[in-house]
């Protein structure tokens, strides 16, 4: 049995009870955890995303040119087009400013809190470029 297991992701905000509603609807998933602090879901994949309140938390800044994308969350989907209508219409807003380029499609959102993801359509084969 190894020492260290795979935990889950933890998303800080303000306020942890919304964000895990938008992921929520998102993602079809189930409420698996929530004390005043933190909010955790479960999937019906086995994704597991865990929101922690930070009083403090800011959004990041990301995709603005002098910041790199350190970290986000990517989603598979078979639709984008209809995945993109019902982030929008949960709150998420698109943070790409042009057309995806590549063998593959993917696209960048922002969750209400600010958080980055992107949903994408199929397996990316080359590294991100710029």
């Amino acid at each position: 049995m190894p020492l260290v297991k795979a935990g889950v992701v933890v998303l800080d905000c303000a306020e942890p009870e919304k964000l895990a509603t938008f992921y929520k609807e998102l993602l079809e998933a189930e409420e698996t955890e929530a004390t005043a602090n933190r909010v955790e879901i479960r999937s019906p994949d086995g994704t597991r995303l865990a929101f922690r309140r930070d009083m403090n938390a800011t959004p990041p800044s990301w995709p603005r040119p002098e910041n790199s994308l350190q970290a986000h969350l990517e989603f598979v989907v078979d639709d984008l087009d209809a995945a993109e209508r019902r982030v929008v219409s949960l709150g998420g807003r698109p943070t790409d400013a042009k057309d995806p380029s590549g063998s593959f499609e993917s696209r960048g959102y922002a969750d209400p809190a600010g958080h980055s993801f992107t949903l994408r359509g199929a397996t990316p084969s080359a590294p991100k470029q710029g």
